[in-house]
């Protein structure tokens, strides 16, 4: 047989052999494929169970455990797509923050205490530098990608006071506050960054027993209420409520007007359960009663960050949704959970 026959026989049985591989079913500890690269069970498993802070309600049955991983899932291939995406861009952390990072959230406590802090989370020093190192990364990439083109004018500033006027005119000392809401019962119309809902009072109770540990470990306010927060009309804003009069105070819990009463403006409330779920409460600011003039320098940073927090949290949704778009996904645990749906009949 000529040679060049034969090698054209070669190439077309390696691609027939490439073609079956490609065709394949994923391995069996493949729970996605995010570009390529991939998630397995074992990783999606970890990240369940540390976000698992209290032990899981007796209450809890295989359906609503399977949402739960469904959801933390989806969460890993966002995070994984922004990280590709970081790394395409050169904007991975380097070393010396991640361990600064590190140091900082170690700070508060004894070596024993941190031990503990970790078993907590199922998760030991690597793995949290790792996680650190993700995290660092991606707010690099929306650094770069979103916050850095966001331009809020002296215009911008004036019209919002002009048009909110109103409500820098006190008439009685107020609170500025901002909150994070968590609710045993998903509102469609919630529209976080994470597209994260409880859907029942366990998952409520550990979604923001994991929010309270991220805060205490410094993560930002406004981003953690924009990723998770449900309340519709204050999460897009970093969970900001405007100023609230002191007298409303009076028709509030007597923990909560408690709460409130002491803390110090950029302190965190504890978690406070509620009729509608969980709050977390965070006070801005402490302001007598007047006019406040669009002079004061207070009143252009509040303008400022409220104009930043509402770009910010369209600019990521949008960016998010594009990202989706652009990856090659495939959910492999989604499927498998379809499947058997189908072979149940």
């Amino acid at each position: 047989m000529p040679k060049s026959v034969s090698y054209l026989i070669v190439l077309i049985c390696a691609g027939l052999l490439l073609d079956s591989a490609c065709k394949r079913s994923p391995s069996p500890d493949v729970a996605a494929m995010v570009n390529n690269r991939v998630i397995t069970y074992a990783d999606l498993e970890k990240q369940y169970a540390a976000a698992q802070l209290s032990a899981p309600g007796g209450g809890a049955n295989e359906d609503s455990v399977t949402l739960q991983k469904l959801e933390v899932l989806r969460t890993m291939i966002d995070g994984e797509i922004m990280l590709q995406r970081a790394e395409k861009l050169g904007l991975m952390a380097q070393e010396a923050d991640v361990e600064a990072r590190f140091n900082e959230l170690k700070a508060p406590y004894t070596q024993e205490e941190f031990q503990k802090q970790l078993a907590s989370r199922k998760m030991t020093a690597e793995e949290l530098k790792a996680q650190i190192r993700k995290d660092l990364s991606i707010q690099r990439l929306f650094t770069k990608e979103i916050t850095s083109h966001i331009n809020i004018t002296d215009k911008d500033v004036a019209d919002f006071y002009n048009a909110n006027k109103d409500s820098f005119n006190l008439a009685e000392p107020q609170l500025h506050l901002a909150q994070i809401l968590v609710t045993p019962n998903p509102d469609p119309n919630v529209r976080n960054l994470k597209s994260d809902k409880a859907q029942n009072m366990d998952q409520a109770r550990k979604k923001i027993q994991m929010i309270a540990a991220r805060l205490k470990q410094g993560e930002d306010f406004a981003m953690l209420a924009q990723n998770y927060s449900e309340d519709p009309d204050s999460a897009p804003n970093g969970g900001d409520l405007g100023f609230i009069p002191e007298s409303s105070l009076e028709k509030a819990s007597v923990e909560i007007r408690k709460i409130l009463t002491q803390l110090q403006p950029g302190q965190v409330s504890p978690i406070i359960q509620t009729f509608e779920g969980f709050r977390i409460f965070r006070l801005i600011s402490r302001e007598p009663a007047g006019q406040r003039e669009l002079s004061d320098p207070r009143v252009q940073q509040i303008i400022r960050d409220t104009l930043v927090n509402r770009k910010d949290g369209l600019y990521r949704a949008a960016y998010y949704e594009r990202a989706r778009n652009e990856a090659k996904v495939v959910n492999y645990f989604a499927n498998s959970i379809l499947e058997k749906m189908k072979g149940s009949k």
